[in-house]
């Protein structure tokens, strides 16, 4: 293992739920890409049926445009402040609003229609069946897994290029928010801990982070006002997973929007 730590991450509400279940699913499917079977370009297709339904569940044009916007407004508020490096501070709000740009130019709410695949569109219809992909269920789908990889890649290409666009906005407004935040040591007492969150501040994630050879995962929960957090017992055999009994140290980190981002990625050392 490379790491000390184990984190586990918790978005505080829907929006962020929805963005850090995209960023999963897009490396996922970054994964099933770079193999070279048929069962990778199984995996990385029924992966893209699952992007395809987080997307027809979510007018996530909207929702990205309105947080690259509320981040570019912020920023541009600090143009002006004393210690500003406005190299950097430009290179990141031409990030911002050419983001903004390709998404404005996507025309309507992607869903299954966009997509101007028939091959697509019933494998996505068949997937909702389990093992409904059968080569006997779709012989034109079992004709194209047997394709050379130029044919399958061209394909691929150009049922990810939909995606694209909302990609690149989501990782860049993942990686402003988790710049930000400070990390305090805490301590969960006989393996439980609750957190009052204050109002004024627009709290997106939590992380907590275990040492890797603590003997207990973190169920979290919660959303703007307050979050708890349990430290639980694995299962073993038929025993279910249970609350630790003794205290457990752990590192919160609250992630945030707004001025503590502004001082991580602008602000000249």
């Amino acid at each position: 293992m490379n790491t000390e730590y184990i984190s586990y991450e918790f978005p505080l509400n829907e929006r962020m739920r929805v963005f850090i279940r995209l960023e999963q699913l897009f490396l996922q499917l970054d994964h099933f890409l770079a193999g070279s079977n048929i069962w990778d370009k199984r995996a990385a297709v029924s992966t893209l049926v699952d992007i395809l339904q987080v997307f027809s569940r979510h007018d996530l044009k909207a929702e990205t445009l309105k947080e690259l916007e509320r981040h570019s407004n912020r920023l541009n508020q600090l143009s002006n402040h004393e210690g500003i490096d406005t190299k950097r501070l430009r290179k990141i709000l031409d990030d911002l609003n050419s983001t903004s740009k390709i998404l404005y130019a996507t025309n309507g709410k992607i869903d299954i229609s966009s997509l101007k695949s028939d091959l697509f569109q019933t494998i996505s219809q068949r997937s909702s069946i389990p093992g409904g992909t059968c080569s006997f269920d779709l012989p034109s789908y079992h004709y194209w897994l047997e394709q050379e990889k130029e044919r399958q890649n061209e394909d691929l290409d150009m049922w990810i290029s939909l995606f694209s666009p909302i990609r690149t906005a989501v990782d860049l407004i993942l990686n402003f928010i988790r710049r930000s935040g400070s990390t305090t040591r805490e301590t969960a007492h006989k393996g439980f801990y609750q957190a009052t969150l204050e109002q004024t501040q627009p709290y997106q994630i939590v992380i907590i982070k275990l040492l890797r050879d603590t003997p207990y995962f973190v169920e979290i929960s919660g959303g703007k006002h307050r979050f708890t957090t349990r430290f639980m017992q694995p299962s073993t055999s038929n025993i279910r997973p249970k609350q630790a009994e003794t205290d457990v140290d752990f590192l919160l980190t609250l992630k945030i929007m707004e001025t503590e981002l502004s001082e991580v990625v602008i602000f000249s050392p």
